[in-house]
C-alpha cells in the first residue's frame, strides 16, 4: 500500500545526493521525489518482473498522495492489487489495517485484472467527502485506465477526492 503520511525508515535519506556527491542506487519501485524524500512502493506478494510504474510515476503519486492529504486533511492511501471474490469486504479490511488512522482516510483500493476500483471511507472522512465527489472520481479514474494511464487515473482521482472535501 502507498501512502501520503508514511516516511522511509531510512533517516540518512538515501536518495539525497551526499556531501561528497555520491547517489546511491535505488531499489526497484523507490523513485527520489522533490523535497529528497523517497517514496517507495513495496510489494505484498512476490516481485513482478515488470513493475507497473515508473520511477517518475511513483514520485508524482506520492506527491499527490501528500497533496491531497495535507490539502483535505485526512489521510489518503492506494492499494493496486487482486482484491479476491468479495471485493468490497476486501477493500475494507484493507482500509481497516490502517488502524487508528482509519477514521481520518480515504483508501483507494484498484484491481486492475479485475477492472474494479472501490473507494473506502473512514466515519469521519465519509463526514467530509460526498458520495457524489466519489462517483466523480472513481468515473474519472476509470475513462484514464480504459486508455491506458494508470498511474494518470490514480493522479487524476486523487485530485478529485481531495477537491471536493468538504471543510
Amino acid at each position: 500500500m502507498v501512502t501520503g503520511n508514511d516516511h522511509h525508515a531510512d533517516p540518512v535519506r538515501r536518495g539525497h545526493q551526499q556531501d561528497n556527491g555520491y547517489q546511491p542506487e535505488l531499489a526497484p519501485g523507490e523513485a527520489v521525489v522533490g523535497t529528497g524524500r523517497i517514496s517507495a512502493a513495496r510489494q505484498v506478494r512476490p516481485v513482478l518482473r515488470m513493475l507497473p510504474f515508473t520511477r517518475s510515476q511513483l514520485a508524482t503519486l506520492d506527491d499527490m498522495l501528500v497533496w491531497a492529504s495535507r490539502s483535505a486533511r485526512l489521510h489518503f492511501g492506494i492499494y493496486l492489487g487482486d482484491l479476491g471474490p468479495d471485493t468490497r469486504t476486501r477493500a475494507e479490511e484493507l482500509h481497516d489495517s490502517l488502524g487508528e488512522r482509519a477514521e481520518d482516510a480515504v483508501l483507494v483500493a484498484v484491481s486492475p485484472g479485475q477492472r474494479v476500483v472501490e473507494v473506502v471511507t473512514g466515519c469521519k472522512a465519509a463526514n467530509r467527502l460526498p458520495d457524489r465527489g466519489c462517483k466523480l472520481a472513481v468515473e474519472s479514474m476509470i475513462s484514464s485506465f480504459k486508455g491506458g494511464d494508470l498511474a494518470g487515473g490514480l493522479s487524476s482521482g486523487l485530485r478529485m477526492l481531495a477537491d471536493h472535501t468538504e471543510s
